[in-house]
């Protein structure tokens, strides 16, 4: 029997775009097996990668050229290509295009305590209950992301430390700074606040991703741990 015309169920596990995306990552896979993710299925006598080996051989595998291709083309040409199918290849490289075209937003640099406070001041300062997040921060301390970890009541919040170690590892964080908010105004730490911040900064040097601040938030102004020489 031949391989090629074989349904992608029945190839190797590690032969199958979606389950080699998820093994190998995004970039193993060739531009082909890509748009046999968006139709999902091929025809009668060609898988979803063979269909779309054709359809990029119609265009010299250039898909700048594939982009400029419309919808009845795709129906047309290709048996097994419908509608939906051929929606979904032309939206994808329309996204592609406008991604592209799109300008890259230079995230925010943190460099001091005061940073912090205003990148996080509208998101906590006027909340009638306690959140914590962090902060994941790349070498040069710009922002990755902001992510809240837990929601409490007006007097405090459950913190998971393994939640947050896993959320600076699967971000790749080189450092995090910690945030939370005191509803009361009250910007000084409480006992319980020193106490998660010595046990994630201990945390942190095991996973090598320091703890670099513990700001608390208020909206009349903030308490910094790396300022007061407490991380």
């Amino acid at each position: 029997m031949d391989y090629q015309k074989l349904s992608i169920k029945s190839w190797a596990v590690e032969d199958r775009p979606r389950e080699k995306l998820i093994a190998k990552g995004i970039t193993s896979l060739s531009n082909a097996e890509l748009i046999a993710i968006l139709i999902g299925s091929g025809n009668r006598n060609e898988s979803a990668v063979e269909l779309s080996k054709r359809i990029l051989q119609s265009v010299d595998n250039n898909l700048n050229e594939l982009g400029k291709q419309s919808i009845e083309y795709l129906q047309s040409n290709f048996k097994g290509i419908g509608e939906a199918k051929a929606i979904s290849i032309v939206a994808a490289l329309e996204l592609g295009k406008r991604r592209k075209q799109s300008e890259i937003r230079v995230k925010p640099q943190v460099n001091s305590s005061n940073d912090v406070y205003e990148l996080m001041h509208p998101i906590l300062a006027d909340l009638p209950h306690e959140e914590f997040w962090i902060i994941t921060l790349n070498r040069a301390n710009r922002v990755i992301s902001t992510n809240k970890i837990s929601q409490g009541g007006i007097s405090g919040t459950v913190i998971d430390t393994r939640l947050i170690m896993k959320t600076a590892l699967d971000q790749l964080a080189s450092s995090i700074i910690l945030c939370h908010n005191h509803p009361s105004g009250n910007i000084n730490p409480s006992p319980q606040d020193k106490t998660i911040t010595n046990k994630l900064k201990e945390a942190g040097k095991v996973m090598d991703i320091p703890v670099l601040d513990h700001i608390i938030v208020t909206d009349n102004g903030y308490y910094s741990f790396s300022d007061e020489g407490e991380v």
